[in-house]
């Protein structure tokens, strides 16, 4: 846990979920510059959020934004594509000791509020979700709306303006505090930056292995949105064939192609398909129905790993798990994952997990499952096999 100073209070604020081996802050410098310029104290005038009408905070990451403003704004709109985020909001809101309709949460799938008086942006890492989601706030957006983004550095780019001057209005940015920058975008009624162009599909090409010819659907934020990743075509090449009738679980499912690779090549197969991300979720339900049998069964999760998934139900866990939390590079959500996969294994149920050769996951497998088998590898990637012996 770590607290958040500001003139409004100081905030005690954690991740989703609370690990105390997780040194990683709730909240950035960027958050906190944000919250000054509305404020007031960085030369400007104080913001009128109490007195206005919708305020909208897009990508906050973890909640910090949210509690700060809930007991400034009139119910602040939160838009986050993130499942954890979302959890870890309404920890930190009660925490600050809020009720729980201080703030209304959304996720980036469902529909924006149709008029938006302050509109906080954080920007997040993928130029796609940024552009994806300014497009869907656009019609909201008025003339006299507010409209102030956030992010380090080196986060916000020459592209990441332009998408601001393109879909909102003129936009400038303001002098750097520790690292931090913000943006400032002036609405302007006579932008006319039409619909979002996602998402979008794609055909895998012939060498895919059991993902030839499959057509894939991405939503905007997705790793790879416009093409196949390396790991998951090495994946591809080796994927395990499910027992017929089999559980299979696509464990930060990205666009579902795995999963939808098992449901084609065993349609008797039931595949369960978790992302915490919400795009990813309804991308992978949009590749599996542009590819599976009328008839195959699936399920899409947003949650949390596995948790949602009940112990001893699954026969073959497949994961490419994300080795970073934003900018930063951590081991925290593999080790969850993999932890996750083994209690929801069935006794002789597979956990199979491709990942960079440099990440050494054997070793984690190993003290957690007693075995760790190296299935396929080449110069960059290992694919490794991991069985749940007993219960």
């Amino acid at each position: 846990m770590n607290r958040l100073s500001t003139s409004w209070g100081a905030y005690d604020l954690t991740r989703f979920p609370e690990d105390p081996r997780d040194q990683l802050r709730a909240w950035s410098a960027a958050d906190a510059y944000l919250l000054r310029h509305l404020a007031g104290e960085e030369g400007a005038a104080a913001v009128d959020l109490a007195g206005t009408g919708t305020v909208a905070v897009v990508g906050d990451r973890w909640g910090a934004l949210t509690t700060a403003l809930a007991g400034h704004a009139r119910v602040p709109v939160q838009i986050t594509d993130s499942f954890l985020a979302q959890r870890a909001t309404r920890a930190n809101l009660a925490r600050a000791g809020h009720v729980p309709d201080a703030a209304h949460l959304l996720t980036t799938r469902d529909t924006p509020p149709p008029r938006v008086d302050v509109l906080l942006v954080r920007v997040p890492k993928s130029l796609a979700l940024l552009e994806d989601q300014l497009h869907r706030l656009a019609p909201a957006v008025h003339a006299g709306t507010v409209v102030v983004g956030t992010g380090m550095v080196t986060e916000i780019h020459t592209s990441t303006l332009e998408l601001f001057e393109r879909i909102i209005g003129p936009t400038r940015t303001s002098l750097a505090r520790q690292k931090a920058r913000l943006v400032f975008s002036t609405p302007d009624p006579a932008c006319a930056p039409g619909p979002s162009p996602w998402p979008v599909s794609y055909a895998l090409p012939a060498d895919s292995g059991a993902g030839a010819g499959l057509t894939v659907v991405n939503h905007a934020g997705i790793f790879c949105a416009d093409r196949l990743d390396i790991g998951t075509r090495f994946f591809l090449k080796h994927l395990p064939r499910a027992r017929g009738g089999a559980h299979v679980v696509d464990l930060g499912c990205g666009n579902g192609v795995l999963g939808t690779a098992a449901s084609v090549a065993d349609p008797d197969a039931t595949v369960t398909f978790i992302d915490e991300s919400f795009q990813a979720v309804a991308s992978a339900e949009a590749t599996f129905r542009a590819n599976a049998a009328a008839d195959a069964t699936a399920h899409f999760v947003a949650g949390d790993a596995l948790t949602a998934v009940p112990r001893g139900t699954v026969d073959l866990v497949l994961n490419n798990p994300p080795f970073h939390s934003h900018q930063a590079t951590t081991d925290t959500t593999a080790r969850r994952m993999f932890s996750g996969a083994r209690a929801a294994l069935r006794p002789g149920g597979e956990l199979w997990v491709i990942g960079n050769r440099h990440l050494g996951y054997h070793v984690q497998l190993r003290k957690l499952f007693g075995n760790a088998e190296v299935v396929a590898s080449d110069p960059k990637f290992v694919l490794l096999r991991a069985v749940k012996n007993g219960g």
